[in-house]
């Protein structure tokens, strides 16, 4: 009796580590699948781990009303645990398309995942409190939870969702889970009240997670394009976001986070009016930097100048630019500029690489996400683009994407007003791309922009250095009484909430 209480009481220990790691590796899942699907992952992750939280509080509540033999109630819930966290990916993908409250489905697996955990560490307590002395005990219990949240955090981002990606992560800890069920079933089958209905349960719940892991990627093709309604030709997710190839009979789709980037058909009138006008109204292009832009379309466009002598492209994801870079057909599109010996591709953080780099450039395109979420609207601020003044001469033109000035004017304006109180001359314009209806653009600089043209390349599909035709706003895409984004307020990604959500 005496050579089995320690092997036990380390066996649940070290399920205590495997319950926080596998836990928080679910409520993380249920937070990126929010962002990726609803956006706002500020927003989305706040109200997943409160809902978490909370429901954990909960099952650690009902978890004293649970009686009989509780090894027996231990294997059950785990099995459960691994069942309901394994499959809530494979369930939220299929649903997200079909239902009309799909928030409510998507908080009652995370409350139901959350109870169940809940439930399982006092229950370990309970089983140990007659092994272990109750200061060892709580401790213990506490230091293997604790350890195992931090690897589940450090694992998440670095390797769970660059490897396995959003589906295939959580089947991986349901099967954790289920696997220590069965281990418990067969190692402590002297100790269960009904040790034959435990192992049937365990291991059929076992195959089945398998299954879903072994055609994940046929059920994630095949969820995505009835979230689509297009042929998905190239998935990937990286630890920043979910990148989506669409192709259809004329076109190809790009879609970060489920939300539209570009369409093969139109893409040109976007990075036309993007990049053209700053170049040709520059007074030297020698040295361009592009931030965000990984897809190397406005790269593409910047290299048709012969004056080019150096680009550098700061985008965060290199999932994204190598995808741009290595790919066939988005290599045709791009022409090839990932590629071209002129650039140089960094992949950090832009505003990190901003506040960092002493180098001055002639022209800077900033063609960033819209503002949809935080970490997004910190480069739209008055301290960015404070930041950004440091790589510029008085000559520099730089040119911001802005959202449309049609569907979310507040937030249109509301970066505009921004740019220009650190950049003295700023002039707003925009275009129509149809993929995405009216886009606008703001232009700054140093000294006054006259539209004076330095420069003209031949045969652009669509701009014709007429800036002026483009710099008109009807009194639909106006409006009054805006804030300047700042760090300390992100009014921008509030603006953009605010009228974004109407629309969807």
């Amino acid at each position: 009796m005496d050579k089995k209480r320690i092997p036990l009481e380390l066996l649940l220990l070290f399920s205590v580590f495997v319950i926080a790691t596998c836990g928080l590796i679910y409520e993380l899942v249920a937070g990126a699948l929010a962002s990726y699907l609803l956006g706002d992952s500020v927003k989305q992750f706040s109200f997943i781990i409160g809902v978490y939280l909370f429901s954990m509080g909960v099952g650690s509540y009902f978890a004293k009303f649970i009686k009989g033999n509780l090894i027996d109630k231990f294997i059950e819930i785990e099995v459960l645990v691994g069942i309901v966290g394994g499959i809530s990916s494979v369930v939220l993908f299929i649903l997200f398309n079909t239902l009309a409250h799909f928030e409510s489905v998507l908080y009652l697996f995370v409350f139901f995942t959350g109870c169940l955990v809940g439930v399982e560490i006092p229950l370990l307590m309970n089983i140990l409190k007659d092994r272990v002395k109750f200061k060892d005990l709580v401790s213990n219990v506490f230091a293997f939870d604790y350890i195992g949240a931090l690897l589940a955090s450090i694992l998440f981002p670095l390797v769970l969702i660059p490897k396995l990606g959003i589906v295939k992560t959580p089947l991986f800890f349901g099967l954790i889970n289920i696997s220590i069920a069965i281990f418990l079933c067969f190692y402590l089958k002297k100790e269960l009240s009904k040790p034959i209905s435990l192992k049937v349960k365990s291991i059929g719940a076992f195959v089945l997670l398998i299954a879903l892991f072994v055609f994940s990627d046929k059920i994630l093709s095949f969820s995505e394009e009835k979230l689509y309604g297009e042929n998905v030709v190239y998935t990937k997710s990286s630890p920043y976001q979910r990148i989506v190839l669409t192709r259809n009979d004329h076109e190809f789709r790009l879609y970060l986070n489920n939300n539209l980037q570009f369409s093969s058909t139109d893409e040109y009138r976007y990075h036309e009016a993007l990049v053209h006008p700053a170049m040709s109204m520059a007074k030297k292009v020698d040295n361009v930097l592009i931030l965000g832009g990984g897809d190397g379309f406005a790269a593409r466009e910047v290299l048709k100048y012969n004056e080019v002598k150096n680009v550098t492209l700061v985008d965060l994801d290199g999932e994204m630019t190598n995808f741009f870079k290595t790919n066939e057909t988005m290599r045709q599109l791009n022409y090839n500029a990932l590629s071209n010996s002129k650039l140089k591709i960094v992949n950090k953080d832009a505003y990190i690489w901003v506040k960092e780099n002493k180098e001055k450039f002639d022209v800077i395109i900033i063609d960033f996400p819209d503002p949809s979420n935080y970490s997004l609207g910190k480069l739209y601020s008055v301290q960015f683009y404070k930041e950004l003044e440091r790589l510029t001469t008085l000559d520099t033109k730089i040119v911001v994407q802005t959202t449309s000035p049609y569907f979310a004017p507040k937030s249109f304006w509301c970066i505009e007003k921004t740019i220009n109180q650190i950049f003295p001359f700023t002039s707003a314009y925009h275009t129509y791309v149809p993929s995405f209806g009216e886009w606008g653009f703001s232009m700054a600089s140093f000294e006054p922009i006259n539209n004076r043209v330095y420069r003209k390349i031949p045969n652009l599909k669509y701009y014709d250095y007429n800036f002026s035709q483009l710099s008109y706003f009807s009194k639909d895409m106006k409006t009054k009484d805006i804030e300047v984004n700042r760090l300390d307020n992100q009014i921008l990604v509030r603006y953009f909430d605010e009228e974004w959500g109407k629309i969807q």
